[in-house]
């Protein structure tokens, strides 16, 4: 019987693989349905970058002399001094995936070929069974299994989606004359929507500031009309500065965490433009290339804000999308040949989980209820997740920057001591009433 058997294989739980590698007496298998590691593969863009720094890898932010750092990768990979000249502390995103996949390939841990189909409890332990019929025991359980690509309800349809289902890859109709795909698989369909006289993008991410840019970067070889919509009132950055990035602080989490369940949902919503903004530098580009077309005598392409879809069908030639102007009140159509929607992810309880939900803490929500050590059973010790308790500890939980501290906070819980120190407190501001402020000591001092 193992000490802990992991499901799901993204960063998250790689990384925990690996810190927990060098452990004698940690012993745990990861079970992955895929065969072999795959982030993100339709959106690896050739010059898309990372949105935090290197450090950020699987295990520096525990262990800096962890073999499985991404700075070893480069030296095996003989890439560390060009890395260097480069002055970038923001690897390329295929970059990194390149780097999970060694990591992957280094850790005898690890299973592919292995989706989960069923977990259970045996009195003693959870029992877990895959596809192909093997069954794992292990006393824990640590679920990784990440988010789906996320369809509006209005544009299931066209994506040949019911709605009880989250995610088409993509659908091509009128022989291929319509082309629509969420942006997590827009690699995968790029030629097809270039080989169109129209394509719109619809969304205000990063996701989508890349899908746009990309296809901006290729309209004068294919002559399309492109065209991006959002519901944001404007193509906002993602705030990036010093002070605010120490609300992704161990502590800030901590706070998050004690707040009433309503503030802490209100508080994601208007902390947006922290984590799902678009980078001032892809802002910056896309904003450099629109002037130097019209210099040049102009690009057949429309940004329209303010503007929610309400509605999509297929139509003779293409896709008709209603669409509503928020501030003017103001409904009008668009019809494209091709569609790419950039509207995010979102996360499901895996089926597989049935059997075992009465041994699960769920918010009024039907959310899992994640404790500060990320443990979601009622003994508070059993079964842990990986990023999906933004609920309960922030918009911090999918931030890559965080998962080495996540880690070490479970791999803490599982032993009943700290293996890689867990950091309490690195922020210089407060942020709830500090000790020395209460009960009103005269001029604030310590």
């Amino acid at each position: 019987m193992k000490d802990f058997v992991a499901i799901g294989l993204g960063p998250f739980n790689l990384g925990l693989a690996a810190l927990t590698d060098p452990i004698d007496d940690l012993d745990g298998i990861f079970l992955e349905a895929r065969s072999h590691f795959d982030w993100h593969p339709g959106m690896l863009l050739d010059d898309a970058t990372l949105q935090v720094p290197f450090m950020a890898d699987l295990v520096t932010m525990a262990d800096p002399t962890s073999r499985f750092s991404f700075l070893n990768h480069l030296k095996e990979v003989g890439r560390l001094y060009p890395f260097y000249i480069r002055e970038s502390f923001h690897p390329l995103r295929r970059e990194f995936s390149d780097y999970c996949r060694w990591a992957a390939e280094r850790l005898d841990s690890v299973r592919f070929d292995s989706p989960v189909t069923r977990v259970e409890h045996d009195g003693t332990a959870y029992v877990v069974t895959t596809a192909g019929g093997e069954v794992h025991r292990g006393r824990r359980l640590v679920l990784g299994t990440g988010t789906q690509p996320y369809v509006p309800e209005v544009a299931r349809g066209v994506l040949g989606l019911d709605t009880t289902r989250s995610f088409l890859a993509g659908r091509s109709t009128n022989e291929e004359r319509t082309v629509t795909c969420h942006s997590a698989d827009y690699l995968h369909r790029r030629a097809e929507l270039q080989r169109l006289e129209s394509i719109t993008v619809v969304g205000s991410g990063q996701s989508a500031a890349e899908v746009y840019a990309d296809l901006l970067a290729g309209i004068d070889e294919h002559g399309y009309t492109l065209n991006w919509v959002t519901r944001s009132p404007r193509f906002f950055p993602m705030e990036y500065t010093k002070l605010t990035l120490e609300l992704t602080s161990p502590e800030y989490s901590a706070y998050f965490q004690d707040l009433p369940p309503g503030v802490r949902d209100t508080l994601l919503r208007e902390q947006r433009s922290l984590y799902k903004g678009i980078s001032s530098e892809t802002i910056d580009a896309i904003y450099d290339e629109l002037y130097r077309r019209e210099v040049q005598g102009g690009t057949r392409t429309t940004l329209v804000t303010n503007t929610a879809v309400t509605g999509a069908e297929h139509v003779a030639g293409g896709t008709r999308l209603e669409l509503h102007h928020v501030e003017q009140d103001e409904h009008f159509s668009l019809e494209t040949q091709g569609l790419v929607l950039a509207t995010g992810y979102g996360r499901e309880v895996p089926a597989f989980l049935s059997p075992v939900r009465d041994r699960i803490r769920w918010d009024d929500h039907g959310r899992f209820l994640a404790s500060s050590t990320h443990a979601i059973d009622s003994a508070g010790d059993e079964i842990f997740v990986q990023n999906a308790e933004e609920h309960t500890h922030g918009f911090v939980a999918p931030d890559l920057g965080m998962g080495a501290h996540r880690n070490s906070v479970i791999i803490a819980a599982m032993l009943g001591r700290e293996v890689y120190p867990v950091e309490k407190r690195i922020a210089f501001q407060e942020f709830g009433v500090p000790d020395h402020l209460r009960g009103g000591h005269p001029g604030g001092t310590r």
